[in-house]
């Protein structure tokens, strides 16, 4: 296991940090477990980091380690221990899903939690996505990742090849339990935060109708967002829209909080 942190803000080029004064200062917090995926986060996250202070704690799972996606919320947790105030998690996919999971443990150190494409059933990844298909197709891996491929994306930004190569290192490093004969579920809860859930109209992992099923844990002003394209990475295909959407998000609840303090009244 080798979670690293990243400092983000207004950065062309990336490079693991010790926490220091920077991370301490940090308002949101990046969660990667997908490195082979990580150029597709890239768009967004520079975007994002022009209106904030961003950071990027990444988990890389050594090949032979066990796939026990809650080593790697252990390791999120003994970050944020040296973390003071809560931040903004947010992730996309497996990532969402670890900031979800540890969101529900520990609530007092989040101060929002932006998911985007996770469904409400959280293990309901592009990798059980696979395995599906691989189940109900007799080919290859290599040709169900390239038709799989072809779906996560609105418009592939790569050679097929490059995809397929970067699928199969990320579905080699899951910390998750799905096979073609076992499909992992996690618990399916809300949380005690603020939740955003993003996601994508013609997504063929997390489809609208699973996103939909979020509706149920939301609470008053608890946000949903829908792009209307962009497929599975469609925070890649929508950085600046979406980045808007956040950012409003984020600011929608200081202003909540603004509020609150200015109606309380003093003792008499």
């Amino acid at each position: 296991m080798k979670p690293t942190s990243i400092a983000l803000h207004q950065q062309q080029n990336y490079k693991s940090l010790e926490p220091t004064t920077q991370m301490q200062e940090a308002e949101a917090l990046w969660i990667s477990i997908s490195p082979s995926l990580g150029a597709f986060d890239q768009p967004f996250q520079r975007s994002l980091a022009r209106q904030v202070t961003l950071t990027k704690w990444q988990y890389t799972q050594d090949l032979d380690e066990s796939c026990e996606i809650h080593k790697a919320v252990m390791l999120l947790e003994e970050h944020m221990q040296s973390i003071a105030d809560p931040l903004h998690l947010l992730g996309h996919g497996l990532g969402g899903t670890v900031a979800l999971l540890y969101a529900r443990q520990h609530p007092e150190k989040v101060k929002s939690l932006t998911l985007l494409a996770v469904a409400e059933q959280p293990a309901v990844t592009w990798h059980a996505h696979y395995y599906v298909q691989r189940h109900l197709v007799p080919c290859s891996q290599v040709r169900v990742l390239a038709q799989l491929a072809g779906s996560l994306f609105h418009k592939p930004p790569y050679a097929a090849s490059q995809l397929v190569e970067a699928l199969r290192q990320d579905l080699e490093r899951a910390p998750l339990l799905h096979s073609a004969c076992h499909l992992e579920s996690l618990p399916q809860s809300g949380v005690d935060v603020p939740l955003m859930i993003c996601g994508a109209e013609d997504d063929a992992v997390v489809h609208p109708s699973a996103l939909a099923d979020w509706s149920r844990w939301l609470k008053p002003g608890d946000r949903q967002y829908l792009c209307e394209n962009g497929s599975h990475f469609f925070h890649y295909s929508h950085p600046q829209k979406l980045t808007q959407e956040v950012v409003d998000f984020w600011r929608s609840q200081s202003d909540e909080s603004s509020i609150s303090e200015l109606t309380l009244e003093p003792d008499d």
